[in-house]
């Protein structure tokens, strides 16, 4: 049996407010090619399937397209889960017309954890899936009046905790023939490495927990959230594959991926780093104007005749006129995306100054938009934590998330 592991494909992305529409089709049939050539019997998707919880009619259209052609391919079988970006409710609405197809979906916390473990058996290997989506505050934990914020804290963990214990406990009752166990979870893993496209998936710290707070009973726990694939803990067994495609400027310097994971006699017997192509050529130019220009000659597509895009960070003390650079990105082929000054001393200026060195407001990250406010009115962020913890959880409910 051979089983794909992935994540965080947030169809609908915009990057600095451009399209991805490109890129994201581009995925979908690169993975349903791969799925044919390499016959995988097994698609896990980890997580943050759209990027807003209310995806567009093109998102759903991309979504549906994808797992209908799935039907033409060898895989038997396709789990998915919620992450923190995808509304449960949209997920679950066709779940039971999916499941005509052997697509299980899985959107938030089941009142039955029975309801989140999945058995499969392809080519009489056999294989339990136990498909936890990201895990809300609200769904797994009860609420106590006049609670303290570590109260709060130390409560959640220990609400997740127990969910994958109760989870893996339901696994090993119905696990007869001692088949392999995947776990699935949406989720900051202690030690992960961040770019800067994931949202704070918590408040403060809830819910930050490490490769030993997971049961024995996972042979493999397959992440999402975190962007960049990565090991937990120096565990090969505890992944995240990370998004197929950039979402940010930072994440430029890396190979995004899949994972392969092979099933014989009953075991896991090998997991395979899969490198993604790269669909659309990114480049980030730091230097002065001039050595900025004298690099656009090296900006070229590839083989799929994206448009590139280009981020500048100029090394330069004071403002610059940009329209000459942005007239010579046009005359040859590529587009700049984002241009900031490498000195520019965020810490010194307020919000109004910030716009002025940014294309849009949406280069500015909330969090730091509110930081500066803070700091505009002479509120020392770090003798009070409690307010960015707070403003991170009103951010996320004002997001629907």
């Amino acid at each position: 049996m051979k089983i794909l592991h992935t994540a965080d494909w947030h169809l609908g992305h915009r990057l600095q407010d451009f399209s991805q529409t490109e890129e994201q089709q581009l995925f979908l049939q690169w993975l349903e090619r791969y799925i044919i050539e390499h016959k995988i019997d097994v698609l896990l998707i980890a997580g943050d399937v759209f990027d807003t919880g209310a995806p567009s009619n093109q998102s759903l259209q991309m979504y549906y397209d994808f797992l209908v052609n799935l039907k033409q391919t060898g895989c038997q079988s396709v789990i998915i889960t919620g992450g923190n970006h995808d509304s449960p409710g949209t997920l679950n609405a066709p779940k039971q017309l999916l499941n005509a197809l052997s697509i299980k979906v899985v959107g938030k916390a089941t009142d039955d954890v029975a309801d989140e473990v999945f058995e499969i058996t392809v080519n009489n290997e056999k294989l339990i899936v136990a498909a936890v989506p990201y895990l809300r505050d609200q769904d797994i934990r009860r609420a106590v009046a006049g609670e303290s914020f570590d109260e709060l804290t130390e409560r959640y963990k220990t609400a997740l905790v127990n969910h994958y214990k109760d989870v893996a406990g339901y696994c090993n009752q119905i696990n007869t023939t001692k088949a392999p166990v995947i776990a699935m979870g949406h989720l900051f893993a202690v030690g992960g490495q961040l770019s800067d496209s994931e949202q704070n998936i918590y408040v403060g710290n809830l819910g930050h927990i490490g490769a030993g707070d997971f049961p024995d009973t996972f042979d493999y726990i397959a992440l999402g959230h975190l962007h960049r694939p990565q090991t937990v803990g120096g565990n090969e067994r505890i992944r995240y594959a990370g998004s197929p495609y950039i979402l940010s400027f930072s994440e430029i310097h890396y190979p995004k991926q899949i994972l392969e994971i092979s099933i014989e006699d009953n075991a896991i017997q090998a997991i395979k780093n899969v490198d993604i192509p790269r669909f659309r050529e990114m480049y980030s130019l730091t230097g002065t104007k001039q050595d900025c220009i004298d690099r656009f000659p090296d900006i070229i597509s590839n083989q799929f005749g994206l448009t590139p895009w280009v981020e500048i960070i100029l090394d330069e003390n004071s403002s610059v006129n940009t329209d000459d650079l942005r007239a010579q990105a046009e005359q040859q082929g590529f587009e700049i995306l984002k241009i900031t000054l490498k000195n520019f001393d965020r810490r010194l200026t307020g919000i109004e100054e910030q716009l002025k060195q940014s294309q849009s407001i949406k280069e500015l990250n909330p969090n730091d938009v509110f930081k500066l406010k803070c700091a505009e009115q002479n509120i020392n962020l770090d003798d009070r934590p409690e307010l960015l913890d707070a403003f991170s959880e009103i951010l996320q409910q004002a997001k629907g998330q």
